[in-house]
């Protein structure tokens, strides 16, 4: 099912971890809203990069978002919250494109992927950059 002209309820949904652990991460009804959001967002990001882009992680239920590690305070378990990358460029390079030509609530370089999310609250444009010292992330303001 098409949510829009280039994104599916499938992609919204797939996540190779819940997969593997059978971990059910249907989208629920009452989410759509928020998911027809992202995914109109997901659109702009596209147009601006002019290039298709890859989804690497939307939506995940509490059980999911539990099971990799994501922040309790994550947007991904109301489906506002995208992770993706792109033939574009790098994620620092994707965040330079996009950081003034979109409203969003977090825009993060996340080393490898881009992280774009909105937020019920009032949208802050936060823009952060993500590093893993030790294995553990530490976000820094702004695109370093």
């Amino acid at each position: 099912m098409h949510i829009t002209p280039h994104f599916t309820l499938a992609e919204v949904e797939f996540s190779q971890t819940a997969t593997r652990r059978g971990i059910d991460n249907t989208l629920p009804p009452d989410l759509m809203d928020n998911v027809k959001r992202q995914a109109e967002l997901m659109e702009r990001v596209r147009y601006l990069l002019n290039t298709p882009i890859h989804i690497t992680s939307w939506y995940r239920c509490h059980e999911l978002n539990a099971a990799i590690g994501g922040s309790g305070k994550s947007v991904h378990p109301l489906g506002l919250a995208c992770d993706f990358v792109s033939s574009f460029g790098t994620p620092l390079e994707i965040c330079k494109a996009l950081k003034d030509k979109l409203e969003f609530d977090q825009l993060i370089d996340e080393g490898t992927w881009v992280h774009i999310g909105l937020s019920l609250e009032p949208l802050r444009h936060e823009i952060l950059t993500a590093r893993f010292p030790n294995g553990k992330v530490v976000y820094t303001k702004g695109l370093t």
